[in-house]
Order: C-alpha cells, then sequence, then structure tokens
C-alpha cells in the first residue's frame, strides 16, 4: 500500500509499505480523506517536533476511513462503518517509524471499549490512550466532516481545560484552523464577545464569517487600548500560536483573576512571563496535549451541530489536493494562507 514517508527532515515522499495486519483487538480502515496539520505535520517534517528524531517516518494523524476488516475481539466496529483516527502507531516491516502514519492507504484503530470491557486497557496489553478517540460517526456524518472532527474534537475539549462559561468576554490569537475553530465554536456557545488577531486579511475575515464581534491585526492600535475601548477587560485570552509574545501581550487585557489560555506546543522550551504586564491575579492554563476524555466526548455535542448545519466543513478548507499531490499541498499549506487542507484518495 501507499502511504507518505518524512524520508529526512524536510524531504516527503510517497512510499510503499506493507498492508497493516490487525490483532485481536483491531480493525483495519481504508482512507478516505485525510488533512493535513499545520502545526503537527510541519514540524514533523521540518525536525522540529519534541521528542521525535528517528527518521524516516510516516506522517500524518487527522483522517477518516472505512472499515475493511476487523479482529477477533473487536465489538465496537464493524465492516462498513466510517471511523476517525486510525493511525499506524508501529508500522511493522516497513523500514519507517511513526510519525502517526495516518496518511497511509490502509491504517489500523483499535477497540477501546472492548479492551475495558476485558480488563486489557493497560500498557502492558498494548493499549494507548489515543485509542479513546479512535471511534465511529454517524452515516450521516461526510467523510470530510468526520476527518475534520479530529481537529475540532480537540478544540472543543480545549473550551473546557480553559473553563470558559458562555457569556464570556474573549479574544483569540491567530485565526489558523485552531483560531477560526475557536472563533466559531464560541458563537455557538454562545459567548457574549468574540475578537480575533491576525497579521493576514482573508484570515482576519473569516474570522468574521464563523462569528467575530471584531478581528484587529497584531499591531492594529485598537488592540492595544481594547479593554478602555469597551469599557472592561476581557474573561480571557487565547494563544492559539503559541508564542511567548502573545501570552504577554494578552496579559495586558485581562481582568482580575481572568484567564491566559495556551492551546498548542509553545514555540521555546523556556518562556519568560512578564507578570506586570497583566493583574495582580490571573490564571495561566496551557493545553499543550489534548485531554483525550474531554476530546472523545466531544463527538457528540459536535455531530448535533453539523447535523443540525450549524457546522459546514467546507468553511474551514481552503484547498483541496489527492494525496499523490503531497507536495503541492505542503507548499500550499507553507504559504501561510491555508486553514485546512483536504488531501483525497481515490
Amino acid at each position: 500500500m501507499f502511504s507518505v514517508a518524512v524520508v529526512e527532515p524536510d524531504r516527503v515522499e510517497l512510499v510503499e509499505i506493507p498492508d497493516p495486519q490487525p490483532g485481536p483487538y483491531e480493525a483495519v480502515i481504508k482512507t478516505e480523506v485525510a488533512y493535513l496539520c499545520n502545526r503537527t505535520d510541519r514540524k514533523l517534517i521540518a525536525g522540529h517536533f519534541p521528542g521525535v528524531e528517528t527518521y524516516p517516518l510516516l506522517l500524518g494523524h487527522e483522517s477518516a476511513g472505512i472499515v475493511d476488516t476487523v479482529g477477533s475481539k473487536v465489538q465496537s466496529f464493524k465492516p462498513g462503518d466510517r471511523v476517525i483516527g486510525g493511525l499506524l502507531l508501529e508500522p511493522t516491516d516497513s523500514g519507517y517509524a511513526s510519525g502517526w502514519g495516518g496518511f497511509s492507504e490502509y491504517v489500523l484503530v483499535k477497540d477501546h471499549q472492548a479492551m475495558v470491557a476485558d480488563g486489557v486497557a493497560d500498557a502492558e496489553h498494548g493499549w494507548d490512550e489515543l485509542y479513546q478517540i479512535q471511534r465511529v460517526v454517524p452515516d450521516s456524518i461526510s467523510a470530510g466532516a468526520a476527518g475534520l472532527l479530529c481537529t475540532w474534537r480537540e478544540v472543543y475539549a480545549g473550551f473546557s481545560d480553559f473553563q470558559l462559561k458562555a457569556e464570556d468576554d474573549i479574544l483569540i490569537f491567530g485565526a489558523g484552523p485552531v483560531g477560526v475553530s475557536f472563533v466559531k465554536f464560541a458563537r455557538l456557545l454562545g459567548m457574549n464577545y468574540i475578537g480575533c488577531v491576525d497579521p493576514h486579511a482573508a484570515k482576519r475575515e473569516k474570522a468574521l464569517a464563523l462569528g467575530a464581534d471584531e478581528v484587529f491585526a497584531p499591531q492594529d492600535p485598537q488592540l492595544a487600548s481594547l479593554a478602555q475601548l469597551r469599557a472592561k477587560p476581557l474573561e480571557a485570552v487565547i494563544d492559539a500560536v503559541g508564542s511567548q509574545a502573545v501570552i504577554n501581550a494578552g496579559l495586558s487585557l485581562i481582568k482580575t483573576a481572568g484567564s491566559m489560555c495556551v492551546y498548542g506546543v509553545i514555540d521555546q522550551p523556556a518562556i519568560t512571563i512578564e507578570k506586570h504586564r497583566g493583574p495582580f491575579n490571573f490564571n495561566l492554563f496551557v493545553h499543550q496535549w489534548p485531554t483525550r476524555e474531554q476530546e472523545a466526548a466531544a463527538q457528540e455535542p459536535l455531530c448535533d451541530w453539523i447535523k443540525a448545519q450549524q457546522l459546514d466543513h467546507r468553511d474551514f478548507i481552503t484547498a483541496e489536493f489527492p494525496l499523490t499531490d503531497i507536495a503541492a499541498a505542503l507548499e500550499h499549506a507553507a504559504s501561510g494562507q491555508a486553514l485546512k487542507i483536504l488531501l483525497t484518495y481515490y
């Protein structure tokens, strides 16, 4: 079968590897679509993802596909189901390490619920927290929407980690895929005020279209005086970039006991908090890795929004490429203009 490999940092190729063979708790998924993750995939390609040093590796972790075959102890999946989150964590006999491997023609999911029921949901039996989010989606959810749930569930779960409430006034730095997802979900959840900051005019326009009340360029003088212009500080600022500069800029905009909320991997091994820029009392939330139980629980409300036509994956896609043209897809992702890039297989 084919897969996408980072042969060495900054060199990506389409390669042939053996088909995966399911264990007793595993199902084989024939991939329909996948999405580039602008931050994780690009960091893996560049050789800068924390803790990943072994190359060549197989790329990808946002995909949807159809169950092809199932192992003898699988209970939660059956042939024909559409499932999200398939990976190749151990690409046996392929000669490649795993960069999650979700861009492969066939991937594996493991039945978390069956392992729990049989008392084997532990490391000794090959269990991983990732298996909690490998789940079936309803038949009414398209492949494109299902694949984007991989991003959306993480963002939705962030609202719980950040302890945001419906009446809050919030500002989001970054109008990439994560940032505009925060905007859209904040509007659907009934946030009182939603602002968004991004250097790209097209992304600011997208944030407005998805529900932002106001948008700002980073150097906009109105941004620095936002609390004064609105006659009240914000409950929370969300850093959807992962930047020390953004964290410190956001501190001056939050109220006493407000929150600075960092989503994603921070771009430096250590950060300096300029606490004098914020109120005496403030919260700093750092969400660098998904909270799996909350991520899994996010699927149902998101699917409800999709079914009610309140959430449309097409609003988030800025380009589509066949997987065989992965080089062009990566070039587009590097332009800085992309939101989600859809990769099609057949």
